[in-house]
């Protein structure tokens, strides 16, 4: 008797030993289907999700008791999602959420590195604008997930506001903000893909942009449309929101009037 309880007990210490863990040791529900995230359970603070290639995507989420919409931010060639580490708290504010992304398509902003490029050069991946596209999709679907499978604002700057307005049209959208978007990327036709949007947008640039970015916005239909154009010198891409900016106070006043429509 004493044998038997002696396999037994060695056999009960294996099972457990090689059951699936958490990162806090606890044994694992592998039969648990994932649910639904609701907003209340939502906290600040950097997440991390898989591309379509399942590349690790690093984010900062903002999240706020009450907010009752949700706004997904993207960022410019060569930056990180620290573009909107001061940007995200002034719409937070506002009433909106935030879930701010790194692309692979970019490195540092406001001192804070992508976390995603630096996943995607380790893995020895390609870091192109195009690839980046399936950085924005995977992104859209999480924002979407997070905002109970409600549909949000995407705001997307240079090359990720010519995706934004690529990609925006899908019911997971309900609104795009795009900061001096540009036929940036070889193969896609931005303006061309843009006709089709039936929903409101938002576009801005640098002073100096604004003839460019008119002939981008010509297939467009102009009902659902609000283009602000700079009566000062400004900068390109959603830098113009930075208190640095000249004349950021008059890209604010217009995304904020725009923005705050939207969410009615």
């Amino acid at each position: 008797m004493r044998y038997f309880t002696l396999i037994f007990s060695i056999l009960l210490v294996f099972s457990c030993s090689s059951a699936p863990k958490t990162s806090h040791g606890a044994p694992l529900d592998v039969k648990r289907k994932s649910s639904t995230v609701k907003k209340s359970a939502l906290k600040n603070g950097q997440i991390e999700f898989p591309s379509k290639d399942d590349l690790p995507i690093t984010a900062d989420l903002y999240h706020k008791e009450g907010n009752k919409d949700f706004i997904l931010l993207c960022h410019q060639a060569g930056f990180s999602r620290g573009e909107y580490i001061n940007t995200a708290p002034k719409l937070l504010e506002m009433g909106f959420d935030c879930l701010a992304i790194d692309q692979r398509a970019g490195r540092k902003a406001n001192d804070i590195y992508n976390e995603t490029f630096k996943a995607a050069v380790a893995r020895q991946m390609n870091v192109r604008y195009t690839d980046a596209v399936q950085d924005i999709e995977a992104a859209i679907n999480k924002a979407y997930e997070l905002n109970n499978n409600q549909p949000i604002i995407l705001v997307g700057s240079s090359y990720s506001a010519a995706l934004a307005l690529y990609l925006g049209n899908t019911d997971k959208v309900k609104a795009i903000a795009a900061f001096s978007p540009g036929e940036y990327i070889r193969g896609f036709e931005i303006g061309q893909a843009a006709k089709a949007l039936k929903k409101p947008v938002f576009v801005t640039c640098a002073k100096k942009e604004i003839t460019a970015v008119e002939q981008l916005l010509i297939p467009m239909a102009k009902e659902n449309l609000i283009f602000y154009k700079p009566s000062e010198k400004g900068i390109h891409g959603s830098r113009a929101l930075w208190d640095s900016t000249e004349g950021h106070e008059g890209y604010w006043t217009a995304f904020r009037e725009w923005v705050v429509d939207v969410k009615g």
